[in-house]
């Protein structure tokens, strides 16, 4: 399904290197330096959900009467470029490279200690 903006122009899916569940460590911003698990992805924007990262409040108010007004924390969605993913071997984060195996399977590598993710 392709979306489109207000223009009607058609947006394109940008194509990731991170997956859902994916451990990740922040590079930059208010959280820098924090691991996290990928919660959602959005390839539209190029943005992504990590559990535990950019927790933002939103003070909600009360839709019906009777019911209280309360304040919601969760996690807002950060830029991709922002985010590396975790080694657990080197203890920070590193691109991603592809390999293409010998029957031109695709697995997904470490750039620098080159060991597979999966």
């Amino acid at each position: 399904m392709k979306k489109s903006n207000k223009k009607g122009e058609v947006r394109q899916k940008m194509k990731l290197l991170l997956k859902k569940d994916d451990v990740v460590e922040v590079i930059s911003g208010k959280d820098k330096g924090t691991t996290g698990k990928i919660l959602s992805i959005d390839r539209y924007n190029a943005r992504v959900i990590v559990e535990g990262v950019n927790i933002v409040t939103k003070h909600v108010k009360p839709t019906q009467a009777g019911q209280e007004g309360r304040i919601e924390k969760f996690e807002a969605p950060i830029h991709y470029s922002n985010v590396l993913l975790f080694c657990k071997e080197s203890g920070k984060g590193e691109r991603l490279k592809i390999r293409i195996n010998d029957d031109k399977s695709k697995t997904r590598m470490f750039a620098k200690s080159d060991i597979a993710v999966d």
